[in-house]
């Protein structure tokens, strides 16, 4: 059976009660130690003046590129230009009216009638005749207009001649 009245304990052994002695825990104060603040401080201010820093070199150097299209586009459309002028200018030089003005100003003349020469016969067709002197041989003929390439001579943001004439027609 139980009993409520106090227990008496017993008398621990001269070893034991050095070793409890020994084991009691008494309360220390606590000394804070803090972590150093300044390296992770200087370790977040790089990383954030390496993003700004990198975002302003990207910038520049997109930038820089937009510049360098910019001047290649005009360039390019200069080139365009030059090349549809040099291809008129080719045109005009090759046309048959001008090549056989130059030449009876040079002195050529055109013979009248071709004679052709069967080599399998012998035969003669046509009737030979000398070209006479001082005679051309031809009409002046009327040269029609060279054709206009609106679209590559055409300034940036200027509405062509054709694409002006399809916005009237169309009622625009």
């Amino acid at each position: 059976m139980s009993s409520t009245a106090p227990q008496r304990r017993t008398a621990l052994p001269r070893n034991a009660r050095a070793a409890v002695d020994r084991a009691r825990l008494s309360v220390v104060p606590r000394l804070r130690t803090r972590a150093p603040r300044v390296p992770f401080v200087m370790l977040v201010s790089l990383i954030l003046l390496g993003g700004v820093i990198g975002l302003l070199l990207f910038n520049t150097s997109m930038q820089q590129a937009s510049f360098t299209e910019s001047r290649l586009e005009d360039q390019a459309r200069s080139l365009s230009a030059r090349q549809q002028a040099l291809t008129m200018e080719l045109e005009q030089l090759r046309e048959p009216q001008r090549l056989a003005t130059q030449a009876c100003a040079l002195g050529m003349v055109v013979g009248p009638t071709a004679a052709y020469l069967d080599i399998e016969t012998g035969k003669l067709t046509g009737t030979p005749t000398a070209a006479v002197a001082g005679s051309c041989g031809f009409e002046p003929v009327v040269r029609p207009a060279p054709p206009v390439y609106e679209d590559v001579l055409e300034l940036p943001g200027a509405a062509s001649g054709a694409a002006q004439a399809r916005a009237a027609g169309s009622g625009r």
